[in-house]
């Protein structure tokens, strides 16, 4: 992320909840799509929760991008 996306995501989380919550959950999936990737052996259990994880990741992103693009514009 360049400086300056960083200093517009920054300003976004501060001025904007919504973008704030997003950012955080983004963070939060990421996390957890780590820990499951370190794992040698994933169960269908954790399967599913990883494609979960992936699709909330996902949508959480297109979102805070429409929220950036409306910052932008």
């Amino acid at each position: 992320m360049t400086e300056i996306e960083q200093s517009v995501t920054q300003q976004l989380c501060e001025e904007n909840p919504r973008f704030r919550k997003l950012h955080e959950e983004h963070l939060l999936y990421e996390k957890q799509l780590q820990e499951l990737d370190e794992r040698v052996y994933l169960t269908p259990e954790d399967e599913l929760d990883r494609k979960k994880l992936q699709k909330l990741k996902l949508a959480g992103k297109d979102e805070m991008e429409m929220l950036l693009r409306n910052f932008r514009s």
